[in-house]
């Protein structure tokens, strides 16, 4: 689970939004400004609004391009008044400065899950140079004296108060790093621009001379230290915004311990209550519960700093999310009745365990308030089980709401006390089958259709089913659980058996009329659906972005505009599935255009290349031609050597344009975008091996290579993208069940960005010239069988285009590999499994995005990329007389005496369908 997605939840019910766009009286009025930033602006200044923060500065005063700034934290309680004084002292002096406008944005900026580099920030002042920037520093601590804030640790703190320096950037410059990724950039001593680097560590660029009257501060900062503890620090688990988690010993008696860090005025919860506090609760809680077996024992607490820790029990086993990769059985392509009876008995004693240990903790007067998948710590022998992290606890009698979770199993805003647990038990009957419980968020009604799917999938007792979705859905007001609220509520309502036989008809569970307004697999009625929620969704109100989509959407400049996540691929998306133009988007997109945002990216998905590639497949040639000359004129050769960011979509776009319009120029440069990824290591800048896949691996050279080839005969190219796909081999390894994926180190992925499906897309098309390159059996050959096994597991934990089932879809209904798993019933199975992601929007088809907590209309993450893998499947001319495609990927010529893929569907009859015909 990435974190950092929630704080774009609150802004709207829906879809993702920056954090800024909440309404001031949203939520109670949480987002209401501070009386600063509602006051007319000085005489002679001007003010700027930009995300998160509001900036004043004298106008006719500009900024230093870099140096030594000043950044004042705050806690929630006294950051108007340090706001107050700061603005009152800047503003006569001339002083610039920007300050975070609401009490709102300064909560996500400091919770517990917010960027570690960047938290505790909340009044930034730009000193005119060192001097004043030592006048100003000490002025700020003495005029703050006294006040609390949150350490910055990107920061050198200057006293112990709220004032913390650090030298960087003023003024917006960007470069692009040794990824190749563009980042806000600094002049080094040559005045070459290099990345102003912004971590949660504070470090000075070596060409800065240290000046003398930060010396001391910097001496005072090294005072804590470790060496005088009778712990040793051996490993970081886990970081957050409100300290870490560590793996130690006990020097006295080398037994295994873990420390829990917390960091004063920092990690907030929900309610305000920083990370000292909830390590707190969890001591409080964890002393109560002490004995129970299923919960850590406390063993020490300590001060060290200003630092927080709590000494704990060390548990042994693993948590319960890492059995769903060894053991969940529709990882596969067609568990058999055996494998699926035998794993559901699994999970009807895990569910009991957890139900039993949540009891004994309810029985103490205690409520766990954070009950998932991630906290259940299961023993090696899987007898027994022990449940982590108590910082949320809290006594049952306070009746308390929950304020920290996690977003499958947060319970809904009704729920209190022995509620909140009740409620993640029940989502926890159904995540240990179909592990969508995120969805709920969303609409709790998806927790029936949920219920139905696992029904169908596994012998298991519809009762146990059905209980949980009456618990999810339940009105706490209206139906009060008959058990009560009383310590066994949690035993009460979980008791169930294990029936042999799979249920082949409807469960009680099945709601009267079908879930969603129509199934993915019903084209075309399916695409109208579809870009019916797309269109409706669009904004063109605003500036920043048309459709909603990733939060990457906010990442960078331009990024509502760009393919992978902004207008333009939804607008590619909607032609190229032959749901028509869309001519309201077209105009959006032309006026963002017009006059591009500064540190817009140059990459396909991410930046221009895309954007004037749609343009011009849209029929706007002029402003296509007018983006490519001014990517041509950035620093294009400086970027990474992807397909995503980097110089293969850049060169692929550039081919493209050059293709339609006959733009020598343009042609040259794409050639030359290739030059640059025959360097050593596939052009990487700073000479490290890239991540594998069709997005940011050597794969996207090689598409670039197939392509250029294909325009120019040179055989060169084609040995080159021979070499850059062996590259991407290399950096994949074969599961237990022979499937192909690629290896990340402590993880393996199957998908079509940045997986072993994406690098197979890509094989099928280097066969199409080198079908004998290695004969039947070799290693390309191979490869292809083995990936194609990959894409067709039963369940894959998301339904987007590039991290998800729809890639799946994509490439089984295009290669020409052949061979079992290829056919229409297995693209017609996993086209099917996109239904289980799926939630209906407005009374019309719609599909989550990235951690699936909100719905997505773009196309690398939502519905948008949903569309155009089910118009690629459906093998139906769309555009120029052919099936629907991927960019640089067009349909290939497949293997003769297949049917149809949807023709298929008229001879499945739902109620008939075996297990394995639901994936």
């Amino acid at each position: 689970m990435n974190k950092g997605y929630a704080v774009f939840c609150d802004a709207d019910r829906h879809f993702y939004d920056a954090p800024h766009r909440m309404s001031a009286d949203a939520h109670g009025g949480r987002n209401a400004l501070y009386a600063a930033a509602t006051r007319p602006v000085p005489e002679g200044w001007q003010r700027h609004r930009s995300g998160d923060w509001l900036a004043l500065r004298p106008a006719t005063s500009p900024l230093p391009a870099q140096g030594w700034k000043i950044h004042v934290s705050a806690t929630l309680d006294n950051a108007e008044s340090v706001l107050e004084r700061v603005a009152e002292y800047c503003v006569p002096r001339g002083v610039a400065f920007k300050f975070v406008p609401s009490r709102y944005l300064l909560h996500t900026r400091n919770a517990k899950y917010a960027d570690r580099s960047a938290s505790g920030k909340f009044v930034t002042v730009y000193p005119a140079d060192d001097e004043q920037c030592r006048t100003v520093a000490t002025d700020l601590d003495a005029l703050l004296a006294g006040e609390p804030g949150p350490y910055i640790l990107s920061d050198l703190r200057w006293g112990r108060g709220p004032v913390h320096l650090r030298y960087g950037s003023f003024t917006r410059r960007h470069c692009y790093d040794e990824r190749g990724e563009l980042c806000p950039a600094l002049e080094n001593a040559e005045g070459v621009l290099v990345p102003d680097v912004r971590g949660p560590v504070f470090r000075t660029p070596e060409w800065v001379e240290f000046p003398e009257w930060l010396k001391p501060h910097l001496e005072a900062r090294a005072e804590a230290n470790v060496a005088d503890l009778p712990y040793v620090f051996e490993k970081a688990l886990h970081f957050s915004n409100g300290g870490g988690v560590y793996a130690g010993t006990d020097r006295r008696t080398g037994a295994k311990v873990v420390l829990k860090e917390a960091r004063p005025y920092a990690g907030l919860a929900a309610d305000g209550a920083d990370a000292v506090a909830r390590l707190r609760r969890e001591q409080v809680a964890l002393e109560r519960l002490s004995g129970l077996g299923c919960t850590p024992e406390v063993l020490d607490s300590f001060v060290l700093g200003e630092h927080h820790f709590l000494v704990l029990e060390f548990v042994e086993g693993k948590p319960l999310n890492s059995f769903f990769a060894r053991r969940h059985p529709l990882i596969e392509a067609d568990p058999g009745p055996e494998r699926l009876a035998e794993y559901t008995e699994w999970a009807l004693r895990i569910h009991a365990l957890v139900t039993d240990a949540v009891a004994a903790v309810h029985a103490r007067g205690v409520v766990f308030n954070d009950l998932h998948l991630f906290n259940i710590m299961v023993s090696e022998d899987e007898s027994s089980v022990v449940l982590l992290d108590f910082e949320a606890a809290a006594p049952a009698a306070e009746n308390r709401r929950q304020t920290v979770a996690n977003p499958a199993f947060v319970a809904p805003a009704d729920r209190r006390g022995f509620d909140v647990d009740r409620y993640a038990l029940a989502c926890l009957r159904l995540a240990l089958f179909i592990p969508l419980t995120s969805l709920f968020a969303l609409d709790r009604g998806k927790s029936a259709h949920l219920a139905q799917i696992a029904a169908r999938q596994f012998p298991v007792a519809e009762s146990f089913l059905r209980e949980a979705v009456e618990e999810i859905c339940r009105d706490p007001q209206a139906t009060p659980p008959a058990s009560g609220n009383g310590p066994d509520a949690a035993k009460d309502t979980a008791t169930t058996t294990v029936t042999a036989p799979a249920i082949a008809t409807a469960p009680a569970t099945e709601a009267a009329e079908p879930y969603l307004p129509v199934e993915p697999g019903d084209w075309p009625a399916s695409r109208d659906s579809l870009a019916g929620a797309i269109t409706a969704s669009a904004t063109p109100g605003r500036t920043d972005r048309l459709f909603p989509g990733d939060i990457a959407q906010f990442a960078t400049a331009g990024g509502g505009q760009s393919f992978g996540y902004g207008a333009a691929g939804v607008l590619y998306a909607l032609t190229e599935s032959g749901a028509g133009r869309f001519a309201a988007g077209e105009e959006w997109l032309l006026a963002r255009t017009k006059e591009p945002d500064s540190g817009t990216p140059l990459g396909f998905y991410d930046g221009l290349a895309g954007i004037a590639w749609t343009l011009e497949r849209l029929g706007h040639r002029a402003r296509a031609l007018e983006l490519a000359e001014l990517a041509l004129g950035q620093p294009w050769e400086a970027l990474s050597p992807d397909l995503h960011s980097g110089l293969a979509g850049l060169g692929l776009a550039l081919e493209g344009l050059a293709a339609a319009t006959g733009e020598h120029t343009l042609h040259d440069a794409a050639l030359r975008c290739a030059d640059l990824l025959v360097r050593p290591n596939g052009g990487a800048p700073d000479g490290r091996a890239p991540r594998a896949g069709l997005l940011y691996g050597a794969t996207g050279s090689a598409l670039l290579f197939l392509r250029l080839y294909e325009r120019t005969g040179d055989a060169a190219l084609l040995d080159h993208a021979t070499d850059a796909l062996r590259r991407d081999l290399d950096r994949c390894v074969r599961s237990a069940s022979g499937t192909l994926q690629v290896d990340e180190g402590w993880r393996t992925m199957p998908y079509l960005g940045a997986g072993s499906v994406g690098i197979g897309a890509v094989l099928d098309d280097h066969h199409v010239h080198r079908p004998d390159h290695d004969g039947p059996e070799g290693d390309f050959a191979r490869a292809r069988r083995d990936i194609v096994s990959a894409a067709q597991a039963t369940f894959y934990a998301q339904p987007g285009l590039f991290r998800g089932a729809a890639g799946m879809v994509l490439h089984l209904s295009r290669t020409t590999t052949g061979g079992p798993g290829t056919g229409p019933a297995d693209v017609r199975r996993q086209i099917d499994t996109l239904a289980w992601h799926a939630v209906p929007h407005q009374g019309r088809l719609a599909f989550p995005g990235e951690q699936m907590m909100r719905l997505s209309m773009d196309l690398a993450t939502g519905s948008a990329g949903c569309l155009l893998a089910l118009a690629a499947a459906s093998g139906l001319p769309t555009v120029e007389d052919r099936p629907a495609q991927l960019p640089f990927l067009p349909p290939l010529r497949r293997p003769q005496n297949r049917p149809d893929t949807w023709a298929v569907q008229k001879e499945i009859v739902p109620s008939e369908r075996k297990c394995h015909e639901h994936s």
